[in-house]
């Protein structure tokens, strides 16, 4: 997912640092004034040529870059965390050995061109290669796509994707959300620090899409769809509507309206909590559903007699 609206501590390098070009009058501090323009053109260009060799040719599934890294905690090397974290956490794998990365401490990563281990940097020490477009020293993360919008959230602690124009970092929720929620979103405490309650995968890391319900509660995009498939309309955490409900329950009037109820029953009263709004009502008692008088919801369950 991506997120944040939150300045950054660092400036993050989403592209490699560039040699100056000369112009035909004027020499760089420094220069030697006997060197011809073309000469010293000709030479940042080649250095330009060469930080942008093997881009978008190497790196794994989850990103490309030209560099591989070794693990901090089983000191083995991998094209990124992902890889490692899938290899790991493998079902074949004892558990009392599986393990994630703790991608805030790697240390040595390994040019993917010439080979070279060395400590976390965008170039390369010994060819000069760009390892990565998108650079981040905290997450140590590398990424040639820069397509993604990647971008650092201090709120967050980690990178996200989407450009952080689009996203703002809530402090209660603990995570970042579309511009478009910035004023209307429901505030959650902790709401992405949980599992998906369908899925049970970790939101807050999730490289899956995250939708945040009415009720505040976040879960999977996909999970959300698969629910409504089966015809499941409720948040798993709170049962509120997760979304407009209202030609629903005026289907529901219909088909109350249609089934009397038999003599018996006809003044049955019950208590009804509602779990749109959190009301308790005293309704009459029917087969089919009971309906909120509050806010008219059929969302309800029955308390007590």
């Amino acid at each position: 997912m991506g997120e944040v609206a939150v300045l950054h501590s660092e400036p993050l390098h989403f592209e490699c640092n560039d040699t100056k070009h000369m112009t035909e009058d004027v020499y760089p501090p420094n220069s030697n004034p006997e060197s011809l323009p073309g000469e010293e053109s000709s030479q940042s260009i080649n250095t330009n040529d060469l930080q942008d060799k093997g881009y978008m040719e190497h790196g794994c599934q989850h990103y490309r870059r030209r560099c591989r890294i070794r693990a901090p905690c089983c000191n083995e090397i991998f094209d990124c965390r992902h890889c490692h974290n899938e290899a790991k956490n493998d079902i074949n794998i004892d558990s009392k050995l599986r393990h994630d990365m703790p991608r805030h401490q790697i240390k040595q990563v390994i040019c993917s061109l010439c080979g070279t281990e060395q400590e976390v940097q965008q170039n390369c020490t010994n060819c000069g290669v760009c390892m990565g477009k998108y650079f981040c020293q905290t997450c140590k993360l590398f990424d040639d796509d820069i397509s993604k919008q990647q971008y650092h959230c201090n709120g967050c602690g980690i990178c996200r994707t989407g450009g952080h124009e689009n996203f703002f970092h809530c402090n209660k929720c603990g995570c970042c959300y579309s511009t478009l929620l910035k004023n209307i979103h429901p505030c959650v405490e902790g709401a992405m620090h949980h599992d998906c309650p369908v899925c049970f995968e970790y939101l807050f890391d999730s490289r899956n899409d995250v939708i945040v319900m009415p009720c505040g509660h976040t879960i999977h995009k996909n999970c959300l769809n698969e629910m409504r498939e089966h015809y499941q309309y409720a948040c798993p955490l709170c049962s509120k509507s997760v979304c407009d409900m209202s030609k629903v329950w005026e289907k529901l009037d219909m088909e109350i309206a249609a089934t009397p109820m038999p003599e018996s029953y006809q003044n049955k009263m019950v208590w009804i909590l509602c779990n749109d709004c959190g009301k308790t009502c005293h309704v009459k008692f029917h087969f089919v559903a009971q309906k909120c008088l509050n806010c008219k919801s059929y969302n309800t369950r029955q308390t007590r007699g």
